[in-house]
Order: structure tokens, then sequence, then C-alpha cells
């Protein structure tokens, strides 16, 4: 009977305990979402605030597995998420022109239609779907935008004929000296309504987290101010522009490619430049763009790759890892990642016809990850984090900073050169034991020197 009693009293408290701990378990999944939101609804100094400690990957749909579609690619999701990959630009997703194509499949950016898919890749259902699965996973997702041109058969030709630039004779014009697209009139405000109109297509449709903007600085500024603002007020995006000139990100533009930085790079990899020259690049950037400006930091792209052999002959071998440790560690960048860099795949991948990139071996996959990761976890390594440059040894040779963000601090060192270099730092402030994120060991710095190996590099975090 006491037996019954007791348990006429535990089992209702019991239930009470349970329900609230329910509730409470819910409040605080809540509470969460409502930070995981708040977060990525956040800007900082006119930016998603999720970009600052992000990185970009580059996505050649094509090229990335033997069956080169969306399906197929989704199996690369958890591997890239390990690597510490935040935000994939998928290189232009929309079918191509077939007149005048170029190679067996045509170029990428040779766009028959800006609301439909390449049926080579899959669906529209196939690519929401990737969308969808890469969101769960925690990715961003970025494409591809041609706004320049299209290709020589897209339907405007003959529904808005009006939409194209006139040759002499009074035909759609070529842009540039691409015989397989012809060049957009911006001149015609119904053109600009439309292409505005189907930029928010892909975001109201498949829930885009924003566009890479292809020859982004032969469209009118005033264009670019009208479309980011409002493609900006149906979700916090982000905009990365091909260009590397001011007026771009003066226009709303998040991030612009650092192009007249990586051509000093290559320079300085050449041995032909000194690693004191950088400074320039920096200095460029500092003097000319506005303050709140991002900016794209490479050693290769599918441009690179394809045209001018990056990285395999633009920074060989082990040169490769110090330019890379910079673009992912330097102040304002906005590092990416080319399709089979991490394998890597050491060759020109083929523009126009089927080359599927050979995956597999990994064998930068460790040293990238520890690079993701520490930018994603380190606030010091934010974009907008502070930076100061240090003396490390000869100047010509050695190229060294500290960024720091509050408390945080990361001291990067690089070897730009062939020779075996002594390190010595002169700032006292630096000294103390630090943690080289590579070796995983604890250093201590104090005015004692030590050597540094060609083309050699070190991560130290405080």
């Amino acid at each position: 009977m006491l037996i019954l009693h007791i348990n006429l009293y535990i089992w209702p408290l019991k239930f009470f305990i349970m329900r609230l701990l329910k509730k409470l378990l819910t409040i605080a999944a809540l509470f969460s979402l409502q930070l995981s939101f708040a977060n990525d609804t956040a800007k900082v100094q006119g930016h998603p605030k999720w970009i600052l400690q992000g990185n970009i990957y580059e996505v050649n749909v094509r090229q990335y597995t033997p069956e080169g579609t969306f399906k197929a690619f989704s199996k690369h999701l958890d591997r890239l998420k390990k690597m510490g990959v935040q935000t994939l630009w998928f290189m232009p997703i929309n079918p191509i022109s077939k007149v005048d194509r170029k190679g067996s499949l045509g170029s990428y950016y040779a766009v028959a239609d800006y609301t439909a898919v390449n049926p080579e890749y899959g669906t529209i259902t196939d690519w929401k779907a990737l969308v969808k699965q890469a969101h769960e996973k925690g990715f961003k997702v970025i494409i591809d935008w041609v706004p320049n041109h299209t290709g020589c058969d897209h339907y405007w030709l003959t529904k808005h004929p009006d939409f194209y630039v006139k040759d002499k004779d009074g035909k759609p014009a070529m842009a540039a000296d691409w015989a397989d697209t012809k060049k957009l009139n911006y001149a015609n405000p119904e053109l600009r309504d439309t292409m505005i109109a189907q930029l928010k297509f892909w975001i109201k449709t498949t829930d885009l987290d924003g566009f890479r903007c292809d020859v982004a600085g032969d469209v009118p500024d005033d264009f670019w101010k009208r479309a980011i603002a409002e493609l900006k007020k149906e979700k916090n995006i982000f905009m990365l522009a091909e260009g590397d000139k001011p007026e771009l990100n003066a226009d709303g533009f998040d991030a612009t490619y650092t192009w007249n930085d990586f051509d000093l790079y290559k320079k300085i990899a050449k041995g032909t430049r000194k690693a004191l020259d950088f400074d320039s690049a920096l200095n460029r950037t500092d003097k000319d763009f506005p303050a709140n400006a991002l900016r794209m930091f490479f050693t290769s792209n599918h441009d690179e790759n394809t045209w001018n052999k990056a990285d395999y002959e633009t920074t060989p071998g082990a040169k490769h890892a110090p330019f890379a440790v910079m673009t992912q560690t330097m102040k304002r960048s906005i590092p990416l990642i080319y399709s089979g860099q991490e394998e890597p795949f050491l060759r020109a991948i083929r523009f126009f016809d089927k080359d599927t990139i050979t995956l597999g071996n990994y064998q930068r996959e460790n040293f990238y990850s520890v690079l993701l990761h520490l930018r994603k976890v380190n606030p010091a390594l934010a974009a907008n984090a502070s930076f100061k440059k240090v003396t490390a040894g000869n100047e010509d040779a050695v190229y060294a900073y500290v960024r720091q963000n509050g408390k945080n601090k990361v001291l990067v060192i690089l070897n730009w050169s062939d020779k075996e270099q002594t390190i010595k730092i002169a700032d006292k402030t630096l000294y103390g034991n630090i943690h080289n994120v590579f070796t995983n060991n604890t250093q201590n710095v104090s005015a004692k020197e030590w050597k540094m190996k060609p083309w050699g590099y070190a991560v130290y975090v405080y």
C-alpha cells in the first residue's frame, strides 16, 4: 500500500518534469534557430556577416565527375564540408547556346536561357534538391551570372532584338572577341528590368545566397547600383564581381577579384619581383578601393587554370603553399579554391568539351582544411580584422604580418623565395609561446633566430 501511495505521487511528478524538460528543449531549439537566423541575416560593414570568416569553392559541374551532373556532385558535399568549405560557387548552370557553339559542349558563358537549367546537369528539381541538401549541411550557394552577353540562340534575339547592341550592319554585335556571344544593350530600360527580374527568380525559386557576376566591369555602374540594392532586399546575399576596379565595390558588390595582386605574386614566384613588392598591391587596395571593400584572393580559377596554367605553372610545386596561405590569411580576403586544387589536379581543364577532373588522392586537402577551419573559428582572420606588417628577416624574401581582432591574434610568416631564410622577429610584443597550426606544436618566439626552408610558411596562433 505504501508503494502504491509513493507511486501515486512520483508518476505525476515525473510526468511534470518530462513535460518541463520537453518545453525547455523546445525553447532552447527555438532560441538556437533564432540565433542562427540572426547570424544569417546580420550585416557587418554592409556585407553578410557569414562571409567575413568564410571562403569560396568554385564548382565546375561539367568536369567534376564522370557524369557531370548535380546529383553526382552532391556525393562530394560531405567531403567538402569536412575540408571546411563554406560557400559553393557553381559556374553557370544555364543551358548553353548551340548556334556558333565552341567545341562539342560549348562555353558555360554562352547562355541560352537565364531561367532554365542546363539539361546536361539535370533538371531544375535536381538543382533545388542540391541547394536544399547543401543548405542543410551548412553551405552557402552562389551561381555564376552572365549579364554582359548571351549565347547566339537566346530567345531574346527573336523576341527582344532591341535587348542587343547592334553592329555596323544593324545585326546583334558580338561581345568582345567571343564569337559565340551577342552583346546586351543596357541603354534599354526593359532589358534592365528583365535582367533584375531573372536574377530575383533564382533567389525566390531556389533560395540562392548570391551571385558571381561575369565581366561585371563591362556592365554599367548605375545598373549594378539599382540591381544589387533590389536583390539585397530579397535576401542577405553575397555579390562577387569578376573585375578588379574600385567602382564595382562602390556599386554594391561585396567582393572583387584581385587580379593585380595575383599578377604580382606570379612574378614573385618566378623570381622577377621581390616579396617586398607585394606592399604595392595592398597599398593600391587601401588607397583606391572603398574602406569596406572585400577582395577575392586566389591561386587559380576556371579562367586562370584553362588559359594561363594556374596553379601548376604559375606557382608550381612547393611554391604553391606560401601563396595559398596568403590568400587565406590576408586582410580583406575572401579566399577561393578551384575545383581539383585539393587533389591537386595539375593540368589545364578543357573549356568546351568534356574533360573530367581526376579526384581521389586529395594530397592538399589537409593543408587547406587547416586554413579553412582556422579561418572559421578565429576572428583574427576575418576579412575585416586588423592587419600589421612585421619584420621577420630579409624583406626581399620574407613576407610577414599579424592579423588581430580583439584578443585573437595570428602571426603569418611566408618565405617567398627559393632560398632558406633566417627568421628573426624584431617586434617584442610578438614574443612568447605560440601555437603553430601546421605542426600542431607550441613554439617560443623570442629574439632567437630560426630557419625557414625555401617556399616555407608558418601560421601561429596566440
